[in-house]
């Protein structure tokens, strides 16, 4: 891969991450993006265990040539204790679809996640953005360790939340907010200039059938690996779905982080349930009424929620990444 020198106009990223058949398309995505500067990636439990989340990211690191990117490892838990609930029937055991790739050569830092976080965001206040793309645990961890991260932080994009939409766990909560509901409500009351993107919109944005044909047959350095890791994922689809193809959901984030045009928003103070039978749901005040009395929603900043996008266009720019020789 031919390397851009013009390192100071890239824009620099972390990317939190739970990797994941669809995490790792990403992260290669991220990668092949020469805008892009990917200064870190810190990792979390979700589509497999947060042990598993650190082998994979070095070794997607180590696939796409980007070895000397540091990996930080995050919590093993939410931030009440709880134990993470396994997505081995959706991403495999290993995360990678049971690819069992060889182990990384490279090793993790010796910093916390929501260390690194801390100390990147504090080392480029106002430059680094993150690309949260599984449960928010490591980042309500940087807004606790630092009270000012939130406001030194340049944008947050999410993965999360169903926003007037059917939940993914249950009718009530997407699996990324429900994997630790106390941290995603802190991350989206801390001020940080948050954009989220959540089923309402991952449910419209698919790689068919013929999509992954042609990625398969593409020239793309990483479409073969892309291909190999989506069949396992695509059997779930069709089961659980009756979709012949895949949900492009974390590709989307990093696309409604690059390319926002492609999308509409609406802004809104953002409350997650923390209890009960709709616990992880994301319930967002429009605007739309003056309440006569303060509650949980009032004091807060909104957030920007992705209501619509150009579902063609954000395809072909996925697809123009994932291709890419």
């Amino acid at each position: 891969m031919e390397a851009n020198t013009d390192v100071g106009s890239k824009e620099k990223l972390i990317i939190d991450t739970d990797p994941g058949v669809d995490d790792s398309m990403t992260i290669l995505m991220a990668l092949q993006t020469p805008e892009v500067e990917v200064i870190g990636l810190t990792t979390v439990f979700g589509n497999c265990s947060t042990t598993d989340a650190t082998r994979n990211a070095l070794l997607l690191c180590e696939i796409a040539g980007f070895r000397d990117i540091p990996v930080a490892e995050g919590n093993h838990e939410t931030l009440k204790g709880g134990k993470p609930r396994s997505r081995a029937h959706l991403h495999g055991s290993d995360g990678m679809r049971n690819l069992f790739l060889p182990p990384p050569s490279g090793q993790k830092v010796e910093s916390s996640a929501s260390k690194f976080l801390v100390d990147k965001v504090s080392q480029h206040p106002g430059e680094v953005s993150v690309l949260a793309l599984g449960p928010l645990t490591n980042l309500a961890l940087a807004i606790k360790r630092d009270s000012s991260f939130a406001s030194k932080v340049k944008k947050v994009v999410i993965l999360g939340g169903s926003f007037f939409a059917t939940g993914k766990v249950n009718p009530a909560a997407e699996a990324n907010i429900y994997g630790d509901p106390e941290a995603a409500d802190i991350v989206f009351t801390s001020g940080a200039d948050i954009v989220v993107v959540g089923v309402n919109i991952t449910t419209q944005v698919t790689l068919s059938d013929a999509d992954l044909s042609e990625l398969r047959n593409s020239k793309g350095r990483h479409s073969k690996l892309a291909c190999d890791m989506t069949d396992f994922y695509r059997k779930w689809h069709l089961k659980s779905d009756g979709v012949h193809g895949i949900f492009l959901r974390d590709p989307v984030a990093f696309t409604a982080l690059r390319r926002p045009e492609l999308f509409t928003f609406k802004k809104g103070v953002v409350r997650v349930e923390t209890q009960g039978i709709c616990v992880g749901h994301t319930l967002m005040d429009q605007g739309l009424k003056k309440w006569n009395a303060d509650n949980p929603w009032t004091g807060y900043s909104p957030v920007s929620v992705a209501w619509t996008a150009d579902v063609p266009k954000v395809v072909s720019y996925i697809k123009e990444l994932l291709m890419k020789p």
